[in-house]
Order: C-alpha cells, then sequence, then structure tokens
C-alpha cells in the first residue's frame, strides 16, 4: 500500500510539473503577445507638440518647438511659428537658437533648406539689422514651406560667422507639424 502511494504521489508530482511548464510556456506567449499587441495601440513617441497662447485679446500664437542636433552633436532649439492677428498670419517664422559662445550667426544670409531631391530653396533672414544674441537666428519660411517633403525630411544649412556652415537634419515628422501650424 505504501508503494502505491508512493507511485500515485510520483504520478502526481509528474503531472504537476509538466502542467506547470505548460502553464509557463502559456504565460510566456501570453506575455509576447500583449507586447506586439500593445505596440501597435500606443501612439507615436513623436507625438505633436503644437502650443497655442492667446498673446492679447484677437492675437494667438501657434509654434512647435523640438530639439534638434547638429552634425557636431550641439543641441540647437528649433521653434516655428506664427502669430494670428484678427483672424491673419503675416508670416510663418522659424527661430533657431544654438549655444552661446558655440553658434555665432552670420546676418543677414538666408537660411538654405535642403530636400532630398537636391533642391536648395532659401528663407529670409529676419534678424539682418539685429539679433537678440548672436546664437540666435530667424528666418520667414512662409514661402517655402509648403514646398518641402513631407515624406522624409530636410538638412537646414545654418549660416555661421567665419563663411561656416552648420547642418540641422530636420525629420519628415516635423515638417508635417510645421505644415500643421501653418494651416491652423
Amino acid at each position: 500500500m505504501a508503494q502505491s502511494k508512493i507511485k500515485n504521489s510520483n504520478s502526481t508530482i509528474l503531472i504537476w510539473c509538466g502542467m506547470r511548464q505548460w502553464l509557463s510556456r502559456l504565460l510566456l506567449l501570453g506575455a509576447i503577445v500583449l507586447l506586439i499587441g500593445w505596440g501597435s495601440v500606443t501612439p507615436p513617441s513623436a507625438v505633436a507638440s503644437i502650443r497655442q497662447i492667446e498673446e492679447a485679446p484677437g492675437q494667438m500664437l501657434y509654434q512647435s518647438r523640438h530639439t534638434l542636433q547638429d552634425e557636431t552633436g550641439q543641441s540647437w532649439q528649433v521653434v516655428l511659428f506664427k502669430r494670428v492677428k484678427a483672424g491673419e498670419a503675416k508670416d510663418i517664422n522659424l527661430r533657431l537658437v544654438g549655444f552661446p559662445g558655440v553658434a555665432e550667426f552670420a546676418h543677414p544670409q538666408p537660411l538654405k533648406i535642403m530636400t532630398n531631391t537636391g533642391k536648395v530653396l532659401q528663407a529670409e533672414d529676419l534678424f539682418a539689422d539685429q539679433s537678440p544674441g548672436a546664437n540666435v537666428g530667424e528666418y520667414n519660411i512662409k514661402d517655402v514651406l509648403s514646398e518641402l517633403p513631407t515624406s522624409i525630411g530636410v538638412t537646414l544649412s545654418l549660416p555661421m560667422k567665419g563663411d561656416r556652415t552648420t547642418s540641422l537634419s530636420v525629420p519628415s515628422v516635423v515638417i508635417l507639424e510645421w505644415q500643421t501650424v501653418a494651416t491652423e
């Protein structure tokens, strides 16, 4: 009788181990399916960050802000904005701000925008007469914004002192956001 209990006990243990192994595999499979499924329902990491600010009654400021790195790894604050007064936007401006003492814009020089097809667009330097700082550039891109491709990014060629340029790659998701600001 004792041997019979031991055999039953061993059978129970073997069945339990098999069930545990099967349940562990099922749990792992469920976790994998959940992770894969979760990735398809979460929003992309580059979510639009368009800000709307009422500056005064009847005057709204719309802006898109991003931090981008140039070819040397230096960070730049890239702000596209438009002011709407009485329902009309005169300009759509792109402000570029580098680190003081590291970046010095050459004024008055246009901003050059290169598309993936090799087309070069230019934007007028708005700080031709006076800039708030040597590290700040601002350009009117209203006339060229609609010409920017939305399927692939562009490269901004920033005019720097000493006949140098600095390149910033702008991803397509940022360009789409800029075009959204333009149409709001």
